[in-house]
């Protein structure tokens, strides 16, 4: 694994990313946006959930979009990521933090206000130290002990 100076270690398995250094800043290259892009303390964070989708749970890249524009109340808002399911259904939504941003209950209302426009099953908020998982079903957010599998979307 390859941490760039100043990076933390995360609660994700190690990963190998493609980095360089671009007049003494760090980029990453993201394999979802297929180009590279600063990189901050929370794209660290980002980047690990997108390898861990993928390499731990199965997540194709070609269903991942990053930075998912939409509007919530005539505002245009972001989500840091959204998986999709194989019929093209927004299934996921992960709200990432930098590893020094605490998450917090502000974080999880984040991403369900998020989820009012998108309208997926699942929510994943973290920090890259602090993972938390939730479906929702009936109008009822339930924890979750894991990430779901892609299967499962």
């Amino acid at each position: 694994m390859n941490i760039p100076h100043g990076f933390p270690e995360l609660n994700f398995p190690a990963y190998s990313f493609r980095l360089r250094d671009e007049a003494g800043e760090y980029q990453v290259f993201d394999p979802v946006r297929k180009k590279f892009v600063a990189l901050t303390p929370e794209e660290w964070v980002r980047q690990h959930v997108i390898m861990y989708l993928k390499e731990a749970k199965g997540y194709p890249l070609s269903l991942l979009m990053v930075e998912k524009q939409f509007k919530l109340n005539r505002l245009v808002k972001r989500a840091d990521i959204v998986a999709y399911n194989n019929s093209g259904k927004a299934a996921l939504i992960v709200e990432c933090k930098s590893s020094e941003v605490a998450v917090s209950q502000d974080t999880f209302d984040q991403a369900v206000r998020y989820n009012l426009a998108l309208r997926v099953k699942y929510l994943i908020v973290t920090n890259g130290i602090n993972t938390y998982c939730c479906s929702l079903e009936n109008g009822e957010y339930s924890a979750l002990t894991d990430v779901p599998e892609y299967s499962l979307l």
